[in-house]
């Protein structure tokens, strides 16, 4: 039984993230009302899916935003240009922060009642912010993809001692989804035992576990170098799961992005210690050391660079006239 019948719009569906999004929504049996939505036509998916025998939900395809968007409860966009070798995060900002404020605006003449939004182009921080300020939806509506940062923690943690990822708790980074992420080790454990007993060990010397972590912060600049293109899989996969816990589903256990203006860190988002479920996205300040907590401050201030950058390419005002665009900021 399908966890809703509203309708769940997958933005970007011919590409390659959104097309793996529609296939695992459908083998997740997330909803029987599913609508692809590309500039460039996703028929062929529709087709495909159909003819992989997903036959207890109904597959439209469209060109047409307002046809795609209209009624619409639950969105997910990978519709962004997708990142190149040798390209960061950032180089992705001003052409796809504009994609993300036409997202929004269409969001809020279209569907102004969806009741989810998950974000997850590049550079999701950024993007995220911006389709949530000209959607005018209320913070916990809209998220981002920051659950990949922390799975490639969990898998390189299990590859180095040898153990299924389910037996590495509490490997988590915050902050921006990019280089200047915070990695927090202090409450990992490897199958039951605190991680930092490990570091500094003949086993993990510590040179070895701050490598870990510049490695972990370059995870999706691996991938293109050890497959010739951006991640489709495991963002496609982690944004489904994303949507189904705000469908009621099973809980996302992982950090997602979130908009965050708390008198620390403002008018921003960044993957906080998160909770998804009916009710939208909740946070939680992480907690972690001295040192931890020092790089998410720095993570935050890298990103409130970009976000000023913005205000600079005309893409958002300044943050003082955003109540004005969105009353819920």
């Amino acid at each position: 039984m399908a966890l809703t019948n509203e309708k769940l719009v997958i933005v970007g569906a011919a590409g390659m993230i959104g097309s793996n999004m529609v296939q695992s929504a459908l083998m997740m049996n997330l909803t029987t009302n599913i609508c692809l939505y590309d500039v460039f036509s996703p028929e062929g998916v529709a087709e495909e899916m159909r003819q992989s025998g997903f036959c207890d939900a109904n597959i439209v395809a469209t060109t047409d935003v307002a046809e795609a968007f209209k009624d619409a409860k639950y969105i997910i966009s990978s519709g962004g240009a997708p990142r190149k070798a040798g390209m960061t995060r950032e180089d992705l900002l001003a052409g796809n922060c504009k994609i993300a404020q036409e997202l929004g605006e269409n969001i809020k003449k279209y569907c102004p009642d969806v009741k989810h939004v998950v974000i997850i182009f590049n550079p999701a921080d950024l993007t995220g912010l911006v389709t949530l300020l000209y959607s005018g939806l209320k913070p916990g509506q809209v998220t981002t993809l920051a659950g990949l940062d922390s799975t490639r923690l969990q898998s390189a943690l299990a590859k180095k001692f040898g153990v299924m990822q389910n037996q590495v708790t509490g490997a988590h980074t915050f902050g921006g989804h990019g280089e200047q992420m915070a990695v927090f080790g202090s409450a990992v454990k490897i199958a039951g035992k605190p991680l930092t007993d490990f570091i500094g060990t003949a086993q993990f010397p510590a040179e070895e576990w701050e490598q870990m972590k510049v490695d972990v912060t370059k995870g999706g600049a691996k991938i293109i170098e050890l497959r010739g293109r951006s991640s489709f899989q495991s963002p496609s996969l982690l944004s489904v799961q994303m949507i189904a816990s705000v469908m009621g589903g099973e809980k996302f256990r992982y950090p997602a992005g979130t908009y965050v203006s708390n008198g620390k860190y403002n008018h921003i988002m960044m993957a906080m210690d998160t909770t998804l479920d009916k009710n939208g996205c909740s946070f939680e300040m992480p907690k972690g050391t001295a040192e931890e907590l020092a790089k998410l401050d720095a993570s935050y201030e890298h990103l409130c660079k970009m976000r000023d950058e913005l205000v600079t390419l005309n893409i958002v005002p300044p943050i003082s006239e955003w109540s004005k665009i969105n009353p819920n900021l």
